[in-house]
């Protein structure tokens, strides 16, 4: 077996689940990427990660399978025969009801047959994607690291599930993950905690796919919102936030309608489950365009003075790399670090994360 690498404590650990390699890197045509992250000690609560969908999975055999199974469905299960996939399955339970007709198994092979043609057409559609993810979960310590590892590997089990289901990215998964996070009536009971305590993993995550043409759609829960540099204006453009959907943190908010809604706990209910008219999307017009992700660490979304140093970080180096872009602003904010140590505030120092996406 191969020789695994030492890992010292429980903290380095940690640190290295939550730090993508740049091999990782997807390369889109058109477009350049690259973050980084900066904990506030020896292991943060950020966590950032490339989904390079054609170095993950293999879309190739994927594929196939789709292909295999599209025409595997519209053939009868010749009698005898032991059952061979889901679709017999509900056909075997077909025939077994008293109102069973021939047309039944036909229509349902048909259209679940044409379900995984659409499923091989969706996959086709991730040789050209790269995934973004984001998450900040409250604190900075190893439980952060843990909270934020959590997400992580919900997100990466629930991705399997999507892909093999439908081929791409649903709300559906943003649904689940949601869910996952939020803290169960029973668990809350069994610590003897009341709905007022403020006791639970808050995290908040930004999940977005990036294409060739410059176009970045994504997902948002209490995340700070992106930015968008533009190298025409050399300055940041305002992006409205009424057109952009936004959910308060993982697990503090649930729909009105989701059948386990009275097993957890939530801060209030939303009117219905995540659509796909709640996936935001920000383009990236011009060459030389960018994209800037980050954690409230670095700038909170909303402060006017912090915006303008980080748009004049942004002006001097938007021609350089994503890379060399990203150590700047980086750069900036462990500066501003050193005032908070020298004003006595060490305790607002936070885990730093950027990610640039850049249009070339």
């Amino acid at each position: 077996m191969p020789k695994q690498p030492k890992v010292s404590s429980i903290d380095e650990y940690l640190r290295q689940r939550l730090m993508p390699v740049d091999a990782a890197i997807p390369h889109l045509p058109g477009i350049e990427m690259f973050g980084n992250s900066v904990p506030a000690g020896t292991v943060g609560g950020d966590l950032f990660e490339y989904i390079n969908f054609d170095q993950r999975y293999d879309i190739d055999a994927r594929i196939q399978r789709a292909h295999y199974l599209a025409a595997e469905y519209l053939e009868p299960l010749p009698p005898g025969t032991p059952i061979r996939n889901s679709v017999d399955d509900h056909v075997e339970w077909l025939h077994s009801r008293p109102d069973y007709t021939p047309e039944m198994e036909s229509s349902f092979r048909f259209a679940k047959s044409s379900e995984q043609i659409r499923v091989a057409e969706d996959l086709h559609e991730l040789y050209s994607t790269a995934g973004i993810l984001i998450v900040d979960a409250q604190g900075h310590g190893i439980i952060p690291a843990k909270i934020a590892s959590t997400v992580h590997d919900t997100f990466q089990a629930l991705m399997l599930t999507e892909l093999d289901r439908y081929g791409k990215t649903t709300p559906r998964l943003f649904e689940n993950l949601n869910l996952r996070m939020a803290q169960s009536v029973t668990a809350r009971n069994a610590l003897g905690m009341s709905e007022t305590e403020q006791a639970r993993e808050i995290a908040t995550m930004l999940y977005g796919e990036v294409h060739p043409g410059g176009s970045f759609r994504f997902a948002n829960f209490g995340h700070p919102p992106p930015l968008v540099f533009s190298a025409q204006c050399s300055r940041l453009l305002d992006v409205h936030d009424d057109h952009m959907a936004q959910f308060l943190a993982l697990g503090l908010q649930l729909p009105a309608d989701h059948p386990d809604r009275r097993r957890y706990f939530s801060m209030n209910l939303r009117k219905r489950r995540i659509s796909s008219n709640d996936i935001s999307e920000i383009t990236l017009i011009n060459p030389g365009d960018i994209l800037i992700l980050y954690t409230d660490g670095v700038y909170d979304g909303s402060d006017a003075e912090a915006r303008a140093a980080l748009e004049a970080i942004l002006q001097q180096h938007h021609q350089r790399s994503p890379k060399d872009i990203c150590d700047a602003l980086l750069h900036y904010a462990l500066e501003q670090d050193d005032l908070l140590r020298r004003n006595g505030d060490e305790a607002l120092i936070d885990d730093k994360t950027v990610f640039i996406v850049k249009r070339t």
